[in-house]
This record gives structure tokens, sequence and C-alpha cells, in this order.
């Protein structure tokens, strides 16, 4: 019947390991929605007086969250014996993205849903909004469970790990190796960014920005395979991920349990809420059908379809009286109250916010979009004499580009192709631009340490002066010649200057050609980057919109590692960005 059963629990890691890292780490008052009792399994009467031996079974579909469904699955057993038998309740386990998706192109045949997170009832809206269809029609219901996010962390690094707090602040700032699991189909991942998002800095948005984008330089596409991550770098890291799903995880006695850590800064929790998919009517006859003759009895329909919903109140309020199976799940009350007594988690719940801004994570989740779209780029970078100037720090121009560019490699995804040129007066025979590494993928090692080498060269290289125009048309043409429709295709240029080069083309006649280059299905825009008081920001501006690209100044020395997480995280809103 698609049913469920939870797995046996892992033997407990020694309760010392545990408890240092609860102590390790702060907690904060309780708010939540909702309540859950346990009562003693009390069901509804109506179940207390069915008569045993149906011949035919009242069928009630449940299509729920994977994380939740075997908990779910001892709650049926129990609602289906205690019918008679004259209930059978399938429980069909599903990941929430999948459902979502469905319900929002079309509908499920289930009578519940039991969503991870409130969050996928706002994503299957949009995504029926996307789809020019109306917004399904459901009952969503108060929450079942709850489970806070937490860090999981192999337990032989737990010790490392407690020895300074673990939180959200150590995430932003770099000093804690994090693995994300895609936002897009775990609500855990999503709410983790919205605590990221909460205590990044409100006056600086490229916080933010920049923690994602090194979050996204590699995405696992489960939580699973986010935990046999774990371990595998050389120094300890985390996963952003549920209390519950540490809980499941260490129920299947793994060679190396996990332990959650609670954040010290606080966190929020996911909510299970009883989404009610069909509403049964006794009001007559579907649309479109013969109406009954005459003397016709339509009262056994209507007496179905009354006792199909009578039946559906009763099996939730069985789901709400289920304290227990919820807890041997790892799950706490909807309240963020109960118990634990399973390995690896804490006896009592952390303070935890419910993860309730469904609009703000949905808005995350569209700039979390825009900056791991993977990328082909083909870095364009200056390298005429002016940049062995001084900046306004004693470093040369030079000095502070080869900072940044090695900074923004580390936060490139191996999926990201990039090569790179230099460029500058006559540089390569008539030609002002020089081809030193070839696009291509980063997670080839010798293609990342030719580019590292390539951006280590480049004071030795300088030279000559900024041929800019020619240099430009010839690095669209060259990524045009090679475009994958499956990534985001662009040039990148860095300059300090303004086109000297008085035997190549005019700004107008670059203007003209990049017209005639233009294809909407085939967009390359150019990100231009202008470094030092020298550049010609008004003729940048007309070659990025040209390309609907973006141009950015960065005055300043320590400006320019700010815009070239503005070139990355801006993508959505080109060429009309603020």
């Amino acid at each position: 019947m698609g049913r469920h059963t939870v797995a046996a629990s892992a033997k407990k890691p020694h309760r010392n390991l545990v408890m240092s890292i609860i102590g390790a780490v702060a907690v904060i008052g309780i708010v939540g929605s909702g309540v859950f009792l346990w009562v003693g399994g009390h069901l509804d009467p109506l179940l207390a007086t069915a008569d045993p031996g149906c011949t035919e079974p009242e069928q009630l579909v449940v299509v729920a969250d994977r994380s939740i469904a075997p908990a779910l699955a001892d709650i049926a057993d129990t609602f289906d014996r205690k019918s008679g038998e004259c209930v059978t309740t399938e429980i069909t386990a599903q990941d929430s993205a999948d459902t979502a998706a469905v319900l929002a192109s079309g509908g499920v045949d289930a009578d519940v849903w039991v969503p991870e997170s409130s969050v996928w009832l706002d994503r299957m809206n949009a995504t029926s909004a996307s789809l020019g269809q109306a917004a399904p029609e459901v009952d969503a219901r108060a929450s079942v469970a709850s489970t806070p996010v937490v860090f999981a962390a192999a337990a032989t690094d737990a010790t490392e790990l407690a020895s300074e707090p673990v939180s959200w602040s150590r995430v932003l700032g770099g000093a804690l190796p994090t693995i994300l699991p895609d936002p897009e189909a775990s609500a855990a991942s999503l709410a983790g960014l919205l605590a990221l998002r909460g205590h990044s800095s409100a006056e600086d948005p490229r916080q933010f920005a920049g923690a994602m984008i090194a979050l996204g330089k590699s995405i696992p596409a489960s939580t699973s395979a986010a935990f046999s991550a774990l371990g595998a770098g050389d120094t300890p890291s985390v996963v952003i991920t549920t209390e519950a799903q540490v809980a499941a995880y260490n129920s299947e006695e793994p060679p190396e349990p996990l332990v959650a850590a609670y954040p010290a800064d606080g966190t929020l929790a996911l909510d299970y809420p009883f989404v009610r998919l069909a509403a049964p009517s006794a009001e007559g006859d579907a649309e479109g059908d013969e109406p009954a003759a005459d003397g016709e009895d339509t009262a056994g329909d209507g007496e179905k379809a009354t006792t199909k919903s009578e039946l559906l109140d009763a099996f939730e309020a069985a789901v709400r009286d289920a304290a227990k199976p919820f807890a041997k799940a790892g799950f706490r009350a909807a309240d963020g109250s109960g118990l634990l007594d399973l390995p690896g988690v804490g006896t009592e719940g952390p303070a935890a916010e419910p993860a309730a801004d469904a609009a703000t994570q949905l808005e995350i989740l569209r700039a979390w979009g825009v900056l791991t779209l993977r990328s082909r780029m083909l870095a364009v970078i200056d390298v005429s004499g002016s940049m062995e100037e001084p900046a306004e720090n004693g470093l040369r121009r030079i000095d502070i580009f080869q900072q940044a560019a090695l900074g923004a490699m580390q936060k490139f995804s191996g999926e990201v192709e990039l090569g790179v040129w230099v460029f500058s007066t006559a540089r390569n025979g008539e030609l002002d631009y020089e081809d030193l590494s070839p696009i291509a993928p980063l997670a080839d090692a010798a293609h990342t340490q030719q580019i590292a080498g390539v951006i280590q060269s480049l004071p030795a290289r300088l030279g000559g002066a900024t041929g800019l125009y020619d240099t430009t048309l010839a690095a669209v043409k060259r990524v045009r010649e090679t475009y994958d429709p499956e990534k985001v295709n662009s040039v990148l240029l860095i300059t300090d200057g303004k086109n000297e080069d008085e035997n190549g083309i005019s700004l107008d006649a670059l203007l003209a050609e990049l017209k005639k280059l233009d294809d909407p299905t085939k967009p390359v825009p150019v990100i231009m980057i202008g470094f030092g008081p020298d550049t010609d920001l008004a003729a940048m501006k007309q070659i990025a919109q040209a390309t609907q690209g973006a141009a950015y100044s960065a005055s300043k020395p320590g400006d320019l590692s700010t815009v070239l997480v503005d070139a990355l995280s801006q993508r959505s809103c080109r060429p009309n960005c603020g």
C-alpha cells in the first residue's frame, strides 16, 4: 500500500560528545504556531463504532515528504486497525519539490499533502502562475510537527567544531566550511539561506551575495549526498540540514554517525502543514454531467462524500494526537516543544523562529538561481603600462587585481568554464589581444592551475597602451563561436584606462558591429569593470548596454573585489541594475 516503516534506532554515540556540542551553543525563546499534544491515542468516535470486516473499505491517499512519511505510515497503520479495516490509508513518500510541481501543473490524485514546509505552498502557487494556470485550490491547515534547522557534523569532528560557537555569522565570514544541499529541492537549505540573510549586513548586501556564491561552489543534489561529502575535505565541515534528518540518518546505524550542532546565534524551524487537497462535496453531479432522472436516488454519493470528509477529519485528528511516532522519527511538536531521546540530537529543542517569510524565501531562491548559473566566461585583462602605477594603498594596480582575481576564482564552481585573454596595443603582432588560456571547465585541475599561473604572471606582461575596442569586439566574437546554450556565456573585461589604439575601430564602429552580432537567442553580455580614476565609464556603459551587459567602476583598490561580486550577483537585472 506504499507504506513505509521507521528504521531501527542507531546506537547512541557517547553522551558527553553530544552534550559538548549542545553546551557549545546558545539558545533563546521559542516561537511557534499550532499545538501538538499526545493524548493517549484517542480517535474520532466515527472509527470506534465502525463495523469490522468492511467489504469495500474507504481509501485515503496521503502524499508526504520523504522525511515525515515513515512517521505518518506508523500513524496510518494504527488508524486503519482501529477502523476495523474499514479504512485503507496509503502513505506515498515524495519529495516536496516534486509534489509542488505536479500540483502546480495539474494536480495529484491524493486527499492530503504533508510537505516539509509551508514555503512549498508558495512555490506551488508561483509555479502555477508561471504556467499561466490558476493556483490549485487547497485547504492548508496548521502544522502537525516541526524540526529546527541545524548544522550536521561528523561525530569525529564534533569536538574540534565545538571549540568555538558554531554560528551563521561564521558561515557568512567564510570561517566555517559549509555544505548546502540544493535549495531548489530542500526547504532546510532555503531556510538556512534565510537565516544567513538575517545575520548579514543590511548596509552591505554583497556580504550575503558573496556567501551564496561561496556556498554555490559545490551544490549536492540531496541531503544524503551532502552527508556523504562530510569528512572529504582537509578541514571539518558542516551540512545545513534539520534535526529530524540527522536523527533519520543515525537511525540507519552508519559507520560514522552525525551530531547536530545548534547555531549559537539562533535558528529557524520547518513546519509540516496538513494540506487537504480535495474537499469532497455532495452538491450534485460534476459540471457537464447529465442531471439525475426523476426519482433517481443520489443520496448515496452524498453520503459517501460526507463519510470521506469525516474520515479525513478523523485521520487529521489522529495525526495531531500522535506525538510518540513523531518523536521516534526525530520531530518535535508544531510549537517546537517535546523531548527527544535519539542519538546525535539534543533532548530539548533549541529556540527556533518559524521560517514563515515565504515571500523573502522565494526572493532568495531567485537570487540563488542567478548566482549559481553555470557560466562560460572569457576574462579579458588590461595589461597596459598604466597597470603598473601605484594605487591608493601603495600597491600597484596590477597587484590589486591579482588579489581580487585569485579570491574570485576560489568562489567559482568547478562547473564554471573560464578562459583568459590579456590585451594592450600591438600585443600579438598587429592584434591588441593575446589568448593565454582557452575557455574550459575549472573542474579540470590542470586548467585551473594554468589560469592561476597566468594571473601570477601578469606583472611581467605589462606594457603598451589600451587597445579596448578591437579587443572587446574580438572577445564577443570568440565567445559566440563556441556558444553553449546550457550556460551563461559572457565576456568579463577589466581595464584601468580608455581606448588608446589610434589604428583600431572607433566607439561608433564597435557599437554598430555589436548590434549586427546581437542575437537574443544567444546573448553574450559584456561585463566591464573600470579600475582606477582614468577609465572611460561613459564608453563602457554604451558597450554594456549594446550587449545587455553591465558596467562597474572600482575607483578605489578595495572596490575591485566588491564589483567582482556585483558582476556575478546582478545577472538577473541587467542592463537596468541599480
